[in-house]
């Protein structure tokens, strides 16, 4: 299954409209409905407007009725792999656990093995608006 998705995600990463940074990113992920969603990268001339990879298949995940991500893997143009970007890392927490794997991977398909708490340790999540809301 991890080479599966390295090569979705590769694929998808052709689909990427990047014509302001050049930076070309894909996305595959296995959802708790066994299905797989993928996502590229889609810019936008007014920056804050622009769609990262991973957010593009979670949203396509979750609005076919997906709960949880089971893993993903997220391929760029570039020579090395390439983590998710900070607002990417929030969204995935809501929707997966600490040992969720991550495969990253390379223009080439060459790819590493994550698991989530690796990437981000002590994410915010609704554990912590439980916190807030119990005081």
């Amino acid at each position: 299954m991890k080479a599966e998705l390295v090569n979705l995600a590769v694929k998808a990463r052709e689909n990427a409209y990047a014509p302001y940074s050049g930076f070309h990113v894909g996305a595959a992920l296995l959802a708790d409905n066994g299905k797989v969603y993928t996502g590229c990268n889609i810019e936008n001339a007014s920056y804050g407007a622009a769609i990262c990879a991973e957010r593009t298949a979670v949203a396509k995940a979750v609005s076919d009725g997906a709960k949880k991500i089971m893993a993903i893997a997220i391929a760029s143009d570039s020579l090395s792999e390439t983590m998710p970007c900070g607002i990417c890392r929030q969204v995935l927490s809501e929707f997966c656990t600490p040992d969720m794997p991550l495969y990253l991977s390379d223009r080439n398909g060459r790819f590493s093995d994550y698991t989530f708490d690796e990437i981000l340790p002590h994410a915010f999540t609704k554990s912590d608006l439980a916190r807030i809301q119990s005081k």
